[in-house]
């Protein structure tokens, strides 16, 4: 199935958008070969400042309405704890406030953007989705992350080449605490990395400690830059250090 025919033969809905690379393309398709189609971002603790910017960009190129959702995560005592399997928890928390929004709003199906490339065994939030009755379109179409970056570079959206990014949470081992003042921790230290001209990194929380992981191109960025780098972390965590093992691109 073309992903064109889903959209033919559902033509109503509501697109889950992260800002990311799949939903970006979900929301494109849904303009584009849907009729009555509407994006939902929610907003949350776990998510920065950029993927919201992102959503609105994508969203406004595309045509579709975006409706942002507020949903404090944190006041969840399960997720806050953080246990392994806080993924699924949270998923039931954010596309359960997407549900009801959705059938409010007259939106008789909701969609996500996993792909074919993800593993279920790998991803905990998956049983929720497949609980809540969430279709993924990309996923029933085929399309794997690189067919879905090829179709994206093909309509024209900025978000082609966006690397891969997880939400904050994952930054934190689980059994840690999740907080609020962790997580714009996580957020600003990122952010900083990203101004010292850093791309598809990570900022892992140790032990009160960052953890920066680079891929093994951009060592010499860092090696140029560490004292940058120690100087903007430093006010968020008790100190900084870079990851030996390089970052693998994840996609």
């Amino acid at each position: 199935m073309e992903l064109s025919e889903f959209f033919r033969s559902h033509p109503a809905g509501a697109v889950a958008f992260s800002g990311g690379v799949d939903s970006s393309l979900l929301v494109w398709a849904a303009a584009r070969y849907g009729s009555d189609w509407r994006a939902y971002y929610v907003h949350s603790p776990f998510q920065p400042a950029f993927e919201l910017a992102d959503a609105r960009q994508v969203a406004g190129q595309c045509g579709l309405p975006l409706t942002v959702l507020d949903v404090d995560v944190l006041q969840n005592e399960t997720v806050a704890a953080n246990p392994p399997d806080r993924c699924y928890h949270c998923k039931r928390l954010l596309f359960s406030a997407i549900l009801d929004q959705a059938r409010r709003d007259g939106c008789p199906l909701v969609i996500d953007g996993t792909n074919a490339s993800d593993d279920a065994g790998d991803r905990p939030g998956m049983r929720a989705l497949r609980e809540l009755e969430v279709r993924s379109p990309l996923r029933e179409c085929g399309l794997t992350k690189a067919g879905v970056r090829r179709l994206s570079r093909e309509a024209g959206l900025p978000t082609w080449d966006k690397p891969a990014y997880a939400c904050l949470a994952t930054r934190v081992p689980a059994g840690t605490a999740l907080t609020a003042e962790l997580l714009r921790s996580v957020e600003a230290a990122e952010a900083a990395l990203t101004e010292l001209g850093f791309r598809d990194f990570r900022v892992r929380v140790r032990q009160g400690m960052a953890l920066v992981q680079v891929t093994e191109t951009q060592w010499p960025l860092a090696a140029a830059r560490r004292n940058e780098i120690q100087r903007r972390l430093r006010p968020l965590f008790e100190s900084a250090a870079l990851d030996l093992a390089p970052r693998v691109p994840s996609e």
